[in-house]
């Protein structure tokens, strides 16, 4: 298991990278503090990505569907389908993420851990460019169920 990665409140460890899994699979888990909207809707043009709720309630949105994840029940996100996250309950969430075939790394998420502290704002440009080269691209639109949402605020 790899040291976790500290995205503002946002904790993410690796259990198996491609470096490991020779670019068959990336596995990690998230923790998600309550009340966290984590990512833009984004895609991914060659892999696809299984989650497993682990403990909490995460929202997820897959498509043009809004999707209740719950402790044991997973989801399947074909590549090439836009998708994004949330945690709008009261506590932390835990999901399992696998990504196959592995693209990320941990070298992904130090990356746009570093892009988030370097500039306030941020260099959106820049973020982009960094996802665009580990396969995640970044669908900015205002018809996304998410921006629907009471009380959701998309960073």
């Amino acid at each position: 298991m790899h040291k976790p990665i500290q995205i503002g409140k946002l904790s993410i460890t690796f259990l198996q990278s491609h470096h490991e899994t020779q670019g068959a699979a990336d596995l990690f888990e998230l923790l998600i503090p309550p009340h966290a909207h984590i990512n833009i809707p984004h895609l991914h043009r060659v892999s696809d990505e299984t989650v497993l709720g682990m403990n909490g309630i995460t929202t997820w949105i897959v498509g043009q569907r809004c999707i209740t994840l719950r402790p044991d029940q997973q989801l399947h996100i074909p590549r090439g389908t836009v998708h994004s996250c949330l945690n709008d309950q009261q506590t932390t969430a835990r999901v399992i993420c696998l990504l196959t075939p592995g693209r990320l790394g941990p070298e992904y998420f130090l990356e746009i851990a570093a892009a988030l502290k370097a500039e306030d704002p941020p260099n959106l440009a820049y973020i982009g460019s960094v996802m665009a080269r580990y396969d995640i691209i970044p669908i900015a639109s205002k018809e996304s169920p998410l921006f629907d949402r009471p009380g959701v605020v998309a960073r």
